[in-house]
């Protein structure tokens, strides 16, 4: 069992690779329809390059965290 949570993530990433396309979506792809209004349509961007590329995780100590998928920079 992993010890940390960058331990899994690595785990996860080399157990999809072969799955995953060979770059990033086009900036002109098609997005996904987003509820209107409210915090439902709220995008979080990475407060670092302004991406929309972010996840969230658990850390150590059980709270949230976030991660840009596109620069590494990480917050809570």
């Amino acid at each position: 069992m992993p010890t940390s949570i960058m331990e899994e993530v690595d785990d996860l990433l080399e157990a999809t690779a072969p799955a995953q396309s060979a770059g990033p979506l086009p900036e002109n792809a098609p997005r996904p329809a987003r509820p209107a209004g409210g915090a439902h349509g709220a995008v979080l961007q990475c407060p670092s390059c302004g991406s929309a590329h972010v996840a969230q995780v658990l850390g150590d100590n059980g709270g949230i965290s976030f991660v840009c998928t596109a620069c590494g920079h990480s917050w809570s």
